[in-house]
């Protein structure tokens, strides 16, 4: 839903325009309350994989291929991908091939740090002070085999150092499960990159 979003500001952006009210309704639901409705009216603004393909050829995300006929909760991508978006996204790094507004990255991540409370596990369990992050998770339950994909994706204040994590599951054998592998695997992730 991060790289949906990022997508709805760059056409926007190249329209030379800010979001409209609708498109800013749909994008807080969206990222706050993780509301499919909303990112179905948005995959629908940025005309479904053909404009999501496209935005992340922008925004260099080589291995990332947008859901086809309109599923964009089946959009594959990599770790290395969403850690790519993440430093677009949440770092204020300058650099050329960044094509997100300084203004755009700065709604994107005050949007991702007022998720519901409900929806802040996740990367969040290697936040050493448990606030300051800002993340988004995602959550899918695969039939007929009853396992889950759980995603979560953000920043975190480690011990004092700002740490970018990526957390793809698939084939989990439930959604607690799920969560509670991805909170693991960040906390892991968190003191490997500052230990």
């Amino acid at each position: 839903k991060v790289d949906i979003l990022s997508a709805v500001l760059l056409k926007a952006e190249d329209e030379k325009r800010p979001l409209t009210a609708a498109e800013r309704g749909h994008a807080e639901l969206m990222i706050r309350r993780s509301d499919n409705d909303a990112t179905d009216a948005l995959y629908t603004d940025i005309g479904y994989d053909r404009g999501l393909d496209a935005a992340n050829r922008r925004l260099g995300l080589s291995a990332t291929t947008a859901g086809r006929d309109k599923h964009w909760g089946l959009t594959e991508t990599t770790a290395a991908d969403q850690l790519r978006l993440l430093r677009l996204v949440l770092t204020d790094e300058e650099s050329d091939d960044n094509p997100l507004s300084p203004s755009s990255r700065s709604y994107i991540r005050s949007l991702m740090s007022t998720v519901e409370p409900d929806q802040t596990w996740g990367v969040s369990a290697a936040d050493s002070d448990d606030s300051g992050f800002e993340l988004k998770n995602g959550w899918l339950s695969l039939d007929p085999d009853g396992t889950w994909i759980i995603n979560s994706i953000g920043i975190v204040d480690h011990d004092g150092d700002d740490v970018l994590i990526a957390v793809l599951g698939n084939k989990q054998p439930s959604e607690a499960a799920g969560i509670q592998r991805a909170e693991a695997a960040a906390s892991a992730a968190a003191d490997a990159v500052t230990g």
